[in-house]
């Protein structure tokens, strides 16, 4: 059951990818958002922690779950976190990380810059729903809550519509 699940949970995050390449002259744009792994919250001081051990595993499973996109580029935040998260992934296609500024989320330079391409853009659980909204230009997605490290948002934007999913990967 775990297999028959983990194929269909692919195949549907793939199929984005796998529109796009077919149809390269519609300049499709798709984005994956994720929230960073688990961070360690043992020192409450620390305002750049590092991923737990579960982290770390869930940062490698992310990886895994993309086998099947061909990411033209990785976004992180300039955090240790989000930099452990979306590293696993780069290194799959091969990318260096690209970084944004979590106080200015989807700018008119960031669109530009990936118009037509399949991107990841890992953030936080206040930023990643307000990265999204800003795509959708509206509000629709909350914060994450604290707990949730699995939300995965899936935004294409084709011929000047907007679509949008979230599933839930644990």
């Amino acid at each position: 059951m775990k297999n028959i699940f983990s194929l269909l949970l692919i195949v549907f995050i793939s199929i984005p990818s796998f529109s796009q390449e077919k149809n390269i002259d519609s300049e499709t744009t798709t984005y994956y958002l994720i929230r960073h792994a688990e961070k360690d919250r043992s020192d409450k001081t620390n305002r750049n922690p590092d991923l737990t051990e579960a982290g770390k595993t869930r940062a490698n499973h992310w990886s895994e779950v993309f086998q099947y996109v061909k990411f033209d580029a990785v976004y992180s935040t300039k955090y240790n976190r989000t930099t452990q998260t979306a590293t696993p992934t780069a290194k799959k296609n091969n990318l260096e990380l690209s970084f944004y500024d979590p106080r200015a989320l989807y700018s008119e330079d960031f669109a530009k810059a990936t118009k037509g391409k399949i991107v990841l853009v890992v953030g936080h659980s206040n930023t990643t729903p307000a990265f999204v909204n800003m795509i959708l230009k509206e509000k629709k997605h909350e914060d994450i809550e604290d707990n949730n490290n699995g939300n995965l948002y899936i935004v294409t934007i084709s011929e000047g519509k907007i679509s949008d999913q979230v599933l839930t990967i644990n």
